[in-house]
């Protein structure tokens, strides 16, 4: 199996892990855990959408982007149009949210920073059997 192909295997993996624990921890917990726990799981499921789209990329530039992305979301919650969305759809409040938080970007980056860390590590352990293989 091709090194791309099982990335994109263990990123989708990664994203279905990552969307039940981060709905599960909205659901399960209460106050500031339960809310920028979800807040960094948003970014690592961002992270592992951009793996399974970009296997190749390394963990450092999807870390990257990741974060941007989350961070532009957040920030077009400083207009109305995000909150409007919400109130339409349940998807749209998942994905969109509704009010800013300046605390979020926190979360975002420290689910940038654990998720591009996790991805770094694997890529290392792979390249390492890699090389030991016969």
């Amino acid at each position: 199996m091709s090194s791309a192909l099982r990335t994109r295997l263990l990123a989708v993996l990664a994203t279905v892990a990552t969307a039940v624990a981060g709905l599960s921890v909205r659901a399960l917990t209460d106050g500031w855990f339960g809310k920028y726990a979800g807040d960094a799981l948003y970014t690592v499921l961002v992270y592992a959408l951009i793996v399974l789209v970009w296997p190749r990329v390394s963990p450092v530039r999807v870390a990257a982007g990741a974060l941007v992305f989350s961070w532009v979301v957040e920030f077009a919650q400083l207009t109305p149009i995000p909150a409007a969305l919400s109130e339409a759809s349940v998807v749209a409040r998942l994905v969109l949210g509704s009010t800013f938080g300046a605390v979020d970007l926190v979360a975002y980056a420290a689910g940038a920073a654990l998720a591009g860390a996790a991805h770094a590590l694997l890529r290392r352990r792979a390249s390492e059997r890699e090389t030991a293989s016969p």
